[in-house]
């Protein structure tokens, strides 16, 4: 298996450029998450690497071979790239075998059908294939989608938005089949979605997206703790930014001071995430403007010197209005120097 690698791609409609100088590695074997807001170049990007459109500049490769760059364009049939829609668009006309089994022409009916029905065997609906797409249920019908799309065992498997359209409690579920039919294909999958708990929990690799650019690639785990921006802090969940001074290896912020290492004095910002906050009765004071029952704890909204943070606590100590005493965690915030 090989690795599809875009470098310098850029996609402009207009004057306006929807994805601009994107570089990414798709790995065999691992699921990336293109991660962002509406309009941050997730959906172009997906339609780029599948062939669906031209690139305006850089190159898209898989291994050896160049798909995409200014005046060469491989054909979607040509690339060995699976692309399964939000919609899922199953065909309506035809079993969930027959639409399981449609990209396998090539092949005896016979062997076309018994790979169709190991497909579906992966993912729980071998009892389900002679049924019309219309009897499944949404999470029925997108598992179906993503077994067409490796029917033909691609090098490249593109996912967009795949849990979109599932109601909350379906979406488990339907991660639970989907993922270890993902890593036993061997492709690699990229995933577009705006989610972030569902980008951390599938990724193996992140790539965080904004105004067609990508801010920030890597671990979930190092893009979350280690963001090289607030920008980019703030793609992945609460994140409040505080201004603060540097002086003397201390920062002074609204919420009480942070020693700092190897900063020069002069402004800063602090990016602090609800678990970089304690409660602490040698803290600072914050008055509580906000409690929120978060499942395994409770978040609260706190208020001090026109200044608001959030704070993660697993046992509820405070309502509304309260006064209570906190201080930040220097090994869980990150500085940056004031941008001007």
């Amino acid at each position: 298996m090989t690795a599809l690698v875009l470098e310098g791609v850029t996609r402009r409609y207009g004057a306006k450029a929807a994805v601009e100088e994107v570089g990414l590695t798709l790995r065999p074997g691992r699921i990336t998450a293109l991660l962002g807001p509406s309009g941050s170049g997730k959906t172009t990007l997906m339609r780029l690497i599948a062939g669906l459109e031209a690139i305006d500049a850089g190159t898209i490769r898989l291994g050896e071979e160049i798909l995409s760059s200014p005046g060469l364009h491989t054909p979607p049939e040509a690339r060995g790239v699976g692309l399964v829609f939000q919609d899922y668009a199953l065909f309506p006309h035809l079993s969930v075998l027959d639409n399981v089994a449609f990209g396998l022409g090539g092949m005896p009916r016979k062997a076309r059908e018994a790979r169709a029905l190991a497909l579906l065997g992966q993912v729980g609906l071998a009892d389900r294939a002679r049924n019309w797409p219309h009897d499944l249920s949404g999470g029925e019908q997108q598992r179906v989608a993503l077994m067409r799309a490796m029917a033909r065992e691609p090098k490249v498997l593109l996912l967009d938005e795949p849990f979109s359209g599932l109601d909350s409690h379906l979406k488990g579920a339907v991660r639970d089949f989907l993922f270890p039919a993902l890593k036993v294909s061997g492709a690699a999958v990229a995933i577009v979605t705006h989610d972030v708990d569902e980008a951390l929990l599938l990724a193996d690799d992140l790539v965080l997206l904004h105004q067609g650019r990508v801010l920030q690639s890597g671990a979930p785990v190092d893009c979350y703790r280690e963001p090289v921006s607030p920008k980019a802090a703030r793609l992945l969940g609460d994140a409040t930014v505080l201004e603060g001074w540097v002086k003397d290896g201390l920062a002074t912020t609204a919420f009480g001071a942070l020693p700092v290492a190897a900063q020069a004095d002069g402004e800063v910002q602090i990016v602090l995430r609800p678990e970089s906050v304690r409660l602490d009765p040698a803290g600072v004071p914050a008055k509580v403007v906000g409690v929120r029952f978060a499942g395994q704890g409770f978040d609260y909204r706190l208020e001090r010197e026109g200044r608001t943070l959030s704070l993660r606590a697993e046992e509820g100590r405070a309502e509304v209005g309260d006064i209570v005493s906190v201080s930040l965690d220097p090994a869980a915030a990150r500085l940056f120097r004031q941008a001007r």
